[in-house]
């Protein structure tokens, strides 16, 4: 069994084939060269999800996960000169109507019957799960010497069902 990075797994989870549909509709990997765009997807999300405050942060970042760049869709981590261009140069447009298209795809992903109330007001869903931790691992309660958890509270919105 691979040893898939907890980043690698989320990006599997976006629609690739969607992603190169616009790409190829918009044209914006027409004069990049070596650099395209699911690269620059790639790169700043992982910026995002790291809290990375340079380019530097974002490419020492990327380059620790040499092995496992593959899982990632790209084939090479890009030089910071790249990024700082691409930063600049850039199109948001592209990202933004695949944001657009996952928000979308998210929304149709309900399993169950939608109900239609006869309330006014906008309706939430509560969730509370508990993570067990370890506690040689999680130091969170030291008069607890046998279990640990944390507890989590999840509000979501019925119409849209996402974390509000």
């Amino acid at each position: 069994m691979a040893n898939l990075s907890l980043f690698s797994q989320i990006i599997s989870k976006l629609d690739r084939g969607k992603f190169s549909q616009l790409v190829s509709n918009k044209q914006t990997d027409k004069h990049n060269k070596g650099f395209d765009s699911w690269t620059y997807l790639v790169s700043m999300l992982f910026c995002q999800f790291t809290k990375s405050t340079s380019v530097r942060d974002i490419i020492n970042g990327l380059r620790s996960a040499t092995g496992n760049l593959n899982h990632l869709g790209i084939q090479k981590t890009p030089s910071k000169s790249s990024v700082s261009y691409q930063n600049k140069q850039r199109d948001y447009t592209l990202f933004k109507e695949y944001y657009f298209s996952l928000l979308e795809s998210l929304g149709q992903l309900s399993q169950f019957k939608r109900v239609k109330f006869r309330i006014k007001s906008k309706i939430f869903l509560l969730d509370s799960t508990t993570i067990s931790l370890c506690l040689s691992l999680f130091d969170l309660a030291k008069y607890m010497t046998a279990k640990g958890a944390v507890k989590m509270h999840t509000l979501l919105d019925y119409e849209g069902q996402l974390p509000v």
